[in-house]
């Protein structure tokens, strides 16, 4: 069965690690904001200027004037600081974000991806992904495995527009947990109750897949 949103989110956070400085783009991966493992110190980055996000408000704690990059209301744990935009990109071109989690589009075999428009759809704008892509070393991409036509968006080349070129290492999608490397994804876990064979099916680029894959534990 195909990972749900939350599910998506809860995986990422197993990839969290104390102490990480963790900038969160814009759908799926803000709701990892909700699933940081207990005792676990992460500080979360809006590119708007908040370090020291903390999980979706609720009625009782929402602030208005307490945003994201995606202008949802937020709110901020003990220490967190807020400063210009112009700080917060210079903190992540200078390298100092231990892991970016984006949405996209399309990716592809050599590790490019596609997240910011769609030609002839109204876009408000590219937002800071191709900072964040230059920036980082250590991404993981979240999206559909396919559209709702079934059209695979992990592509052997980005039919899009790209964000960036050849800087995305691993992807997770509502199918599969996947690496990129040596021109292919290569197959690492998969979503409970999802087969192999429809992981391969909806694959469009090169797909390594080894004798064993486990499913993805929650």
């Amino acid at each position: 069965m195909a990972l749900s949103r939350e599910q998506l989110a809860q995986r990422v956070s197993q990839e969290l690690q104390d102490g990480f400085y963790v900038n969160l783009g814009i759908g799926i991966p803000t709701l990892v904001a909700n699933y940081i493992p207990e005792g676990m110190q992460v500080m979360l980055q809006s590119e708007n200027g908040l370090l020291g996000m903390g999980e979706f408000p609720t009625e009782e704690t929402i602030d208005a004037d307490l945003i994201n990059a995606g202008k949802q209301t937020v709110t901020a744990v003990p220490g967190a600081s807020f400063f210009s935009s112009a700080e917060s990109f210079a903190m992540i071109r200078g390298g100092h974000v231990d892991l970016t989690v984006l949405g996209a589009f399309e990716v592809d075999v050599e590790g490019s991806i596609a997240s910011w428009m769609i030609p002839g759809k109204l876009i408000k704008g590219m937002g800071g992904a191709m900072d964040l892509v230059a920036g980082a070393d250590n991404i993981i991409v979240t999206m559909m495995h396919a559209d709702k036509h079934g059209n695979s968006k992990l592509l052997p080349k980005c039919e899009l527009p790209l964000t960036g070129y050849g800087c995305i290492k691993r992807v997770l999608t509502d199918l599969a947990f996947l690496e990129i490397k040596d021109g292919a994804f290569h197959l690492l876990e998969r979503a409970p109750g999802v087969s192999v064979e429809e992981i391969i099916e909806k694959t469009a680029g090169k797909l390594v897949v080894p004798e064993h894959v486990p499913e993805m534990q929650f």
